[in-house]
């Protein structure tokens, strides 16, 4: 806490964000991660209680000058890291992001999800104040997921039923990584199970990139993806097709 306010741990800011959530956003990525995607790529973000101490009114003071900007969609994303290691954070920043009519949107993976208390009454007080989502879902197979990232999904699936339930609305995102996800099987199902949320106005395919590499060098961690490249389009649109990204279009009617 300073002056009576949560301190967030915050990795980076990015002015105008154009693909953090709809419209024109001021983007705050935020230190900590529980997990270690095998394609990450900005380790820098993993590790907690490291990185610039902000308060929520430093984070307005910055952000606030560019909502001119912003239109009438767009607004402010707590992103990652993992937003949810940092939950009482987010809440404080968003509760006065409402008060000023802000828009709103959070992106997380949901790993830190549960229903467990105290988690599940902050996560519910996250969601009042949280007008949108944006939802990693990493593998659909929960053996695959944990290999991949080093937890299993369960509690991230339930996640998204959650949302679901309360109709909050969700964009999806998957990343199509040849070798680990991008396998008609598990696209199939990962496209039957988002048929059962109703909430989700988005569905995104993300090519797998080797851009952030070079980090893992320069901080001496062994690169698990070593060799893969990124998907070719042909398996982009055959991702997008499984996936039935075309029939998700309510984030052109908000």
């Amino acid at each position: 806490m300073r002056d009576g306010q949560v301190v967030g741990y915050v990795h980076s800011t990015e002015s105008f964000g154009a693909v953090d959530g709809p419209g024109i956003r001021f983007v705050v990525f935020v230190q900590g991660c529980n997990m270690r995607c095998q394609f990450c790529h900005n380790p820098d973000t993993w590790k907690k209680n490291v990185g610039t101490q902000m308060t929520s009114d430093e984070i307005l003071k910055m952000a606030l000058p560019y909502r001119q900007f912003w239109g009438k969609k767009g607004g402010i994303t707590l992103s990652g890291g993992e937003i949810l290691v940092q939950i009482e954070f987010a809440i404080e920043l968003f509760t006065k992001c409402k008060k000023l009519g802000i828009n709103t949107c959070l992106d997380t993976c949901g790993q830190p999800f549960t229903r467990r208390e105290p988690f599940f009454s902050k996560f519910k007080q996250l969601m009042e104040v949280t007008d949108i989502l944006l939802v990693d879902i990493k593998h659909i197979n929960s053996d695959e997921h944990r290999k991949l990232t080093g937890y299993r999904n369960e509690n991230i699936l339930d996640m998204c039923q959650y949302l679901s339930d309360i109709g909050k609305p969700v964009w999806i995102r998957h990343v199509l990584i040849p070798q680990r996800t991008d396998y008609d099987n598990y696209l199939a199902q990962l496209g039957d199970y988002i048929k059962t949320l109703k909430n989700v106005k988005k569905v995104e395919v993300l090519p797998y990139h080797t851009l952030g590499v070079p980090k893992y060098h320069e901080m001496g961690i062994k690169y698990a993806l070593e060799g893969i490249e990124p998907p070719t389009p042909d398996r982009v649109k055959n991702a997008e097709r499984l996936l039935h990204v075309a029939d998700y279009r309510g984030y052109l009617e908000d």
